[in-house]
């Protein structure tokens, strides 16, 4: 018999934390009745500047069965966060989460500018992604290299080793849910790699809240300019009074009475 519910909540914060967010962000977008357009990100939307759609395409699902597969899988990947003397743990698990929820996204779009530009499969121009797939593949193939006798379990009652967890959700996804993006999923297998393997390294608490501080920026920006969110309030208004004459002046003082620029 496992451990009840709550202590294994408080083992997991992070992860339990993640599903809240993802379920509450589901709930929302059922009573909205939200569509892949309004939240998913396309190459399409990519190049006209909707750069938020990398974060926010992450934790939507459209599906309900899509949501159940992937927090099913990320409540077992989880078990990350307790394995401090692996050099793991709450901070690994977060930091690397952040790492893996924009690389990964980068990644499906430059698959997808490759397939576009180069082998010219105009299909991929209007292809939408949506859900938190990356992440859980990036997380099954890092404790597939750092820790490969655990197992993965899914829907409470499927277990699969965790060292072909990957490759064997990349086909099951791929049955179960024929919509699901192949692409997507393959990103985070690579992402997921590159961490294990130590090809993207050195994350800390201060890189990382210095992406997160990044991501912050350039998500406003890009709702902004994209215009997908009224963001008027954050328009900087202009000090110089229209009824009063600017002048330059050569000596940088001002002039009474006069707005001057130097």
């Amino acid at each position: 018999m496992g451990k009840p519910l709550f202590y294994e909540i408080l083992e997991k914060p992070a992860t339990s934390c993640i599903i809240g967010i993802c379920s509450a962000i589901w709930f929302y977008i059922q009573k909205k009745n939200i569509g892949y357009s309004h939240v998913g990100l396309s190459y399409e939307t990519a190049i006209q500047g909707q750069y938020w759609r990398i974060i926010t395409s992450a934790f939507s699902h459209i599906s309900a069965i899509h949501l159940v597969f992937n927090m099913s899988a990320l409540w077992s990947l989880g078990v990350v966060e307790q394995l401090d003397y692996m050099g793991l743990g709450v901070g690994y698990y977060l930091q690397y989460t952040l790492v893996m929820v924009v690389s990964s996204g980068m990644l499906v779009l430059a698959m997808y500018h490759l397939l576009i530009q180069r082998f010219k499969i105009e299909y991929f121009r209007r292809v939408t992604a949506v859900g938190y797939s990356c992440v859980v593949f990036g997380w099954m193939t890092i404790l597939s290299v750092k820790q490969p006798s655990s197992k993965l379990e899914l829907f409470g009652f499927i277990s699969l080793p965790i060292s072909f967890a990957p490759f064997e959700s990349l086909v099951f996804t791929s049955i179960i849910v024929p919509q699901a993006s192949f692409i997507g999923h393959l990103s985070g297998i690579i992402v997921g790699y590159a961490i294990a393997w130590g090809l993207i390294h050195g994350m800390n608490s201060y890189w990382a809240l210095s992406l997160l501080g990044w991501i912050a920026l350039v998500f406003v920006w890009s709702l902004k300019k994209s215009g997908a969110v009224d963001l008027n309030f954050l328009e900087i208004e202009s000090v110089t009074e229209p009824s009063l004459p600017v002048r330059f002046l050569a000596s940088g003082q001002l002039s009474n009475g006069n707005v001057g620029i130097v």
